[in-house]
């Protein structure tokens, strides 16, 4: 059976492999596709599915939204999007402004800590990535201000911390109006590391099924078997599809491996034609 892997990112977001690495770390691994689904970016795409033309490899042009539901992090991820059409690109512009809005300002709190930090200089050593906060924990890491990237995260850019600034974010909702406008399958995203207890979540996806969710990840690297029997349930009692990926981040997501997740991830491709089905619904 052919496996695929529709949760992925590179370093044009947070992750460490070019989009270029991705495609053959893809094909060393077996993989019959991967789902490249950066945050609010699609910067990476043209690069993969470029590189991917003359392979045996499908690059399904994906993205993958940050937006809150009652105070919560939910992500959407758009499979099979039209990402280059003007008004899709127009949007995506507006969430790089904010982000970069937040940053400024984070920046400033981290340079009120004493440490020696800038936009610039973060922009300089990541080149063309959306800045994240796995950017900033690298920085700190790497200047001597912590011992590990975990360090960043408790001390300086944590939800909890000081100097944390969270950015303005889209509801669920939006997202999912933006994927389908652009042609693509909206997916709800890893509902597990929500923590919202089964009837929060069952509303949560009663909810954007109705606004136009077409699909839920029953299968992710965390997942235990209790995860994905309750994952297949909601698929099952509101008609979605099934998703699933590894959400490879490369060096960022330290054991989390590409196709295989901590070691037994398995996603069948049997899943991306059915989404694919979906995509070509117009």
């Amino acid at each position: 059976m052919k496996q695929v892997d529709l949760h992925v990112h590179s370093n044009k977001s947070d992750g460490t492999y070019a989009p270029f690495e991705l495609v053959d770390y893809a094909l060393e691994k077996g993989l019959s596709a991967f789902a490249l689904t950066d945050h609010d970016t699609t910067e990476g795409l043209d690069e993969a599915i470029s590189y991917a033309k003359d392979k045996p490899l499908e690059v399904v042009p994906g993205v993958e939204f940050s937006t809150e539901y009652e105070g919560k992090d939910v992500h959407i991820v758009g499979l099979y999007i039209s990402y280059d059409a003007p008004a899709f690109q127009a949007k995506l512009q507006s969430f790089v402004d904010s982000r970069v809005n937040r940053n400024m300002k984070m920046c400033q709190n981290l340079q009120e800590a004493g440490i020696d930090i800038t936009f610039e200089k973060l922009c300089a050593e990541n080149p063309d990535a959306v800045i994240t906060r796995a950017h900033y924990a690298a920085y700190l890491q790497n200047h001597g201000y912590v011992k590990s990237r975990a360090d960043a995260f408790s001390q300086y850019v944590g939800d909890h911390c000081k100097y944390f600034v969270p950015r303005e974010k889209v509801t669920p909702t939006q997202a999912i109006e933006l994927i389908l406008n652009a042609g693509g399958v909206p997916i709800l995203a890893h509902p597990p590391l929500y923590h919202m207890g089964k009837e929060r979540l069952d509303n949560l996806v009663s909810t954007l099924k109705e606004a136009g969710l077409m699909g839920i990840e029953v299968i992710y690297s965390t997942y235990n078997t209790q995860d994905e029997r309750d994952m297949l349930r909601l698929a099952k009692k509101y008609d979605l599809l099934y998703s699933g990926g590894s959400d490879f981040h490369g060096d960022n997501k330290p054991g989390l491996d590409l196709a295989c997740g901590y070691g037994k991830l398995f996603v069948p491709e049997a899943f991306l034609t059915d989404i694919r089905t979906a995509a070509n619904r117009f």
